[in-house]
């Protein structure tokens, strides 16, 4: 999960109401309290509308003439073209994390890697924030700021339907496929093989919980 550096108490704010769209608790298309998102944070209106405004300009909030705010909508065609440009870029970043890894790139990959669990409803939040790390390590070894920030915002993105697919009847199983090819990729990467930890990176997110939610939804 993306880290953030708080600032104000609209960045508080942004954080927290993100945070609850991604795991559910405001749910798709509910409309948001904000005098009581407000008090339970223990802000003014001003620093949540202003979190609001920002979660609106990413998609995550929709804003009517009346400053009524929703959680938006789950969107079956922004989850495809997610899927899509991750599916594009990330094996690209792998390819250059493999040329590109430093010492201190291969320590957070393998610090990552003690802490993966297989992605079951049972692990639930932990197994998910784990697995995303493995893939933080792997890409931001790639020193490409623009192809990290690309992936970072495309992970967030897809965050709401990853979740959609660990509530399919298969997300109640350990996904050892998915759990072994973590390692297998650190492994290419940290030898050195572009070619293979792309290609096997591929196969990877077409086998990955927000491919089982396209399909399922599809």
């Amino acid at each position: 999960m993306t880290t953030y550096t708080f600032t104000s108490k609209a960045d508080v704010a942004y954080a927290q109401i993100r945070q609850q769209i991604l795991d559910g608790t405001l749910e798709a298309g509910s409309k948001l309290a904000q005098y009581d998102l407000a008090a339970s944070m223990g802000i003014s209106i001003t620093p949540l509308r202003e979190a609001i405004r920002r979660l609106s300009g990413e998609g995550w909030i929709v804003l009517d003439n009346h400053r009524n705010a929703r959680v938006a909508a789950l969107d079956l065609e922004q989850a495809r073209q997610i899927f899509e440009a991750r599916r594009a870029l990330e094996p690209a970043a792998i390819a250059l994390a493999a040329v590109r890894r430093t010492d201190a790139d291969i320590a957070r990959m393998t610090a990552a890697l003690e802490n993966l669990l297989p992605v079951t409803r049972e692990w639930g939040e932990t197994a998910v924030a784990a697995h995303r790390e493995v893939h933080q390590a792997l890409y931001h070894s790639s020193h490409s700021d623009v192809m990290v920030q690309m992936l970072d915002d495309l992970w967030d993105k897809s965050d709401r339907y990853r979740r959609i697919g660990l509530q399919l009847p298969p997300g109640g199983e350990p996904r050892t496929r998915d759990f072994n090819e973590h390692h297998q990729l650190v492994d290419l990467v940290i030898a050195g093989e572009a070619d293979a930890a792309a290609a096997l990176m591929i196969s990877h997110i077409d086998h990955s919980l927000t491919a089982s939610a396209l399909e399922q939804e599809g």
